[in-house]
């Protein structure tokens, strides 16, 4: 394994991985739903800037009422519609609402080798899937993403806290110091990961969603180790095979 960040070719590691933006694509479906709705919108005088800071306040909101995903997405479209229009026209708020449900029937997309990566992982490290949504939605993407069977145990929340990751760490029994989260968001993968006193993989993504975005450094209280690759395929890289020295462990049935 990779020396610099002190992990050796023999340490069996604990890899939690994150999904949207990290294993498949997402944010980007998001992002042309709202442009779809700017589109349909068609206002006169409102920018598109001011638009979303306008569907960002409702969706604020609308997190706490309804959760991450298609869904509350849809019914943030449709109340920002209400707010800049102030119509009630039913047929138009379907229509808006319909931008967002559509979300939920796109095929999976996962990011380039992310499969032949996890493969590579899998014969020597635990490979647990961590990731924060609506649970039947997130559920049916893992499902129907082709990967869920390289997972030794998902876990789907409703967000990402300190707390969190310290309970992951428990049920799963896993030793803190080997255990490493890996997301393309520093506010829910990375800083509240390092906080809990785990490692961290930071895989930055061009489209992660922008209330994703934190300013981060290293906190020299934190106990683990913070990387940042450039890309998926690097973790092989960092958790480097090892093939030539014997056999691979007996792996635990995925569940």
């Amino acid at each position: 394994m990779n020396e610099r960040y002190g992990i050796s070719p023999l340490d069996q590691q604990h890899l939690l991985f994150d999904a949207d933006d990290t294993l498949w694509e997402n944010n980007v479906h998001f992002e042309r739903a709202f442009d779809s709705f700017v589109a349909y919108l068609n206002h006169e005088s409102l920018s598109v800037a001011e638009i979303r800071a306008i569907l960002d306040d409702i969706e604020r909101a609308t997190l706490i009422s309804h959760g991450y995903g298609a869904r509350g997405f849809s019914h943030t479209l449709r109340e920002t519609f209400r707010h800049i229009t102030g119509t009630r026209d039913e047929a138009q708020l379907a229509t808006v609402e319909a931008l967002g449900l559509r979300l939920l029937d796109l095929e999976i997309e996962l990011i380039a080798d992310v499969r032949r990566t996890l493969e590579a992982l899998r014969p020597h490290h635990d490979l647990f899937l961590v990731t924060k949504g609506h649970l039947d939605e997130q559920r049916r993407k893992i499902e129907r993403s082709g990967v869920a069977d390289l997972f030794d145990a998902t876990i789907v929340t409703e967000e990402k806290r300190v707390d969190t990751y310290r309970e992951t760490v428990a049920t799963l029994d896993l030793e803190p110091a080997r255990t490493w989260m890996i997301g393309n968001s520093p506010k829910s993968d990375i800083l509240p990961a390092m906080e809990a006193g785990i490692n961290a993989i930071f895989i930055p993504h061009e489209m992660t969603w922008h209330m994703e975005h934190v300013e981060f450094a290293h906190n020299p209280a934190w106990s683990g180790r913070l990387v940042e690759l450039g890309g998926f395929t690097e973790l092989t890289s960092l958790f480097r095979h090892r093939d030539a020295m014997g056999e691979a462990r007996e792996r635990r049935p995925a569940t």
